[in-house]
């Protein structure tokens, strides 16, 4: 006979999957590291997938070896891709500010008038020498 279930979890709102903070993944992803602790014992525990909480502890191992390789900050990659869109919105103004400004350029250069060329009379061909 199966056991009974001791509890049942209901989601609502319009959002299908549950979100979890930085926090509660760090601490999840702790408790497997734990002796006498396994991924799908802290998973039954808390009712995440065990799948997840492998793919969470992977991403901390990897983040955490790569900035000791690179001797910097591991940055969330929310904040990379805010980033990312700063300086896609900056490289968007620029490119507007360099086209205003080539076309005031050439208005400029329309606008000014033109400088007539002095034309002065030669000397005769067959004048002294």
């Amino acid at each position: 006979m199966s056991k009974p279930i001791e509890r049942v979890e209901i989601i609502t709102g319009i959002q299908r999957r549950r979100r979890y903070t930085a926090e509660e993944k760090v601490r999840l992803v702790e408790q497997t590291m734990q002796p006498g602790m396994t991924v799908s014992a802290v998973a039954r525990l808390y009712g995440v997938a065990p799948s997840l909480l492998f793919q969470w502890r992977r991403r901390m191992s990897e983040g955490g070896q790569e900035a000791v390789r690179a001797d910097e900050e591991v940055v969330p990659l929310s904040r990379v891709r805010e980033l990312e869109n700063r300086v896609r919105e900056l490289e968007r103004l620029l490119g507007r500010k360099t086209m205003e400004t080539e076309i005031l350029r050439e208005a400029l250069e329309a606008a000014r008038p033109k400088k007539q060329a002095l034309h002065l009379p030669s000397p005769p061909r067959d004048a002294s020498r």
